[in-house]
């Protein structure tokens, strides 16, 4: 957790949940009294406003502040608009064979893609080892369950504490993989969110590991989220590859989705 990073909080209402989270991540906490952009003692902040919480970057060319947010913008867009099961993502983890599955999302970030596992008909069991983006990824849940357009969606999603290590006991019909990979994205909208990510966890150097857990808990196949050009993770090729637009999916067979 980097030194950098604070709770803040602007209506006095929020004070409490501010304390709360401040002793469950460890971190300091106060009250904003001024812009972002003119604030200058910590870097990036954890927001606490009606919209929920959210993350964001202080300083004269300070972007907009980013949640996880299941309701509307991208997401919502994404769930009417995406293509449902014929999108790469769906055809990679199997849904062009079987429905229902269940999916363990080993590195769950922002939660999108579990969202679209879920919307999809999917059990997703979702975990998220970095505690700040763990507090983001549980608001946004809590928010996007008093929705009734989507609790039903969220209802499918299960978060836990701890990381893939942790799952010793359970089977999962499919693990799923989007480490954090240290390259340079196109996209502006990219560009904006994933800068917070890269600048205040950086990428995941121990993913290789990741993959040999994957598919000992997976019943019939790890799927791995890669950027193009990106090598393969432990050095394994995939048993075969679904390829997108930006990037693509390594596919690991344990076993045949009849």
């Amino acid at each position: 957790m980097p030194s950098s990073l604070s709770i803040a909080y602007r209506d006095f209402y929020y004070k409490s949940d501010a304390e709360t989270l401040s002793q469950d991540l460890n971190l300091p906490h106060f009250q904003l009294n001024t812009p972002l952009k003119k604030h200058s003692e910590f870097d990036y902040l954890l927001l606490l406003t009606d919209e929920g919480l959210s993350i964001a970057k202080t300083g004269k060319s300070a972007p907009n502040p980013v949640s996880v947010d299941f309701v509307s913008g991208a997401v919502a867009h994404r769930r009417v608009f995406g293509g449902g099961k014929g999108q790469d993502i769906a055809k990679a983890i199997g849904l062009n064979k079987r429905s229902n599955l269940s999916v363990l999302d080993g590195t769950a970030g922002l939660g999108r893609d579990a969202f679209v596992f879920a919307s999809l008909g999917c059990d997703v069991v979702m975990l998220e080892r970095v505690p700040f983006v763990r507090a983001l990824l549980k608001n946004g849940l809590l928010r996007a369950s008093l929705s009734e357009d989507i609790s039903g969606i969220i209802h499918r999603m299960t978060f836990l504490d701890g990381d893939i290590s942790g799952q010793t006991e359970n089977k999962y019909d499919v693990v799923y993989l989007d480490p954090m990979y240290p390259h340079i994205e196109k996209s502006a909208a990219v560009k904006k969110e994933m800068a917070f990510f890269r600048e205040l966890i950086g990428f995941d150097d121990d993913a290789d590991y990741l993959l040999e857990h994957a598919k000992k808990i997976a019943s019939y196949r790890v799927v791995v989220k890669r950027p193009k050009g990106a090598p393969y993770l432990n050095n394994e090729p995939p048993t075969y590859q679904v390829e997108g637009k930006s990037g693509r999916f390594d596919v690991y067979v344990n076993k045949t989705l009849d």
